[in-house]
């Protein structure tokens, strides 16, 4: 039985040897996601309304909308990507964008500030 299993061996180390790498070079090459990968929420903040219709509609209470101080919030680390806001979103605002959530020591939250309508008109 010792020899079968060291020719076994043999043939899976030769065979190895000579093939293609099984993983990708990630930081080489860039990561190819997979079709319907769900990806993350990012919002554009200038077009919210800050209606609240996402941060009722997430199940995991990740969205915070405060309208008065025009903030949107999301605590990534607590979003499932389920993309409930996203299809709720009457500006359509929000999106999913392909991607993993970037690791991190601390769960952190993203705060957007909407600009005000003064700033927006000086701009324009």
């Amino acid at each position: 039985m010792e020899k079968t299993s060291v020719f076994i061996l043999a043939g899976r180390v030769l065979k190895n040897l000579f093939r293609e790498p099984a993983t990708t070079k990630y930081p080489f090459e860039p990561v190819d996601f997979p079709e319907r990968m769900r990806g993350h929420v990012r919002i554009q903040i200038e077009d919210c309304i800050t209606c609240g219709l996402c941060m009722r509609s997430c199940p995991s209470d990740a969205i915070t909308v405060d309208r008065k101080a025009g903030t949107w919030t999301i605590a990534r680390f607590d979003c499932v990507q389920c993309g409930s806001c996203v299809n709720v979103c009457p500006k359509k605002c929000l999106y999913m964008e392909k991607g993993y959530t970037e690791p991190d020591h601390s769960k952190k939250s993203e705060t957007f500030t909407k600009p005000k309508a003064e700033k927006a008109a000086e701009e324009k």
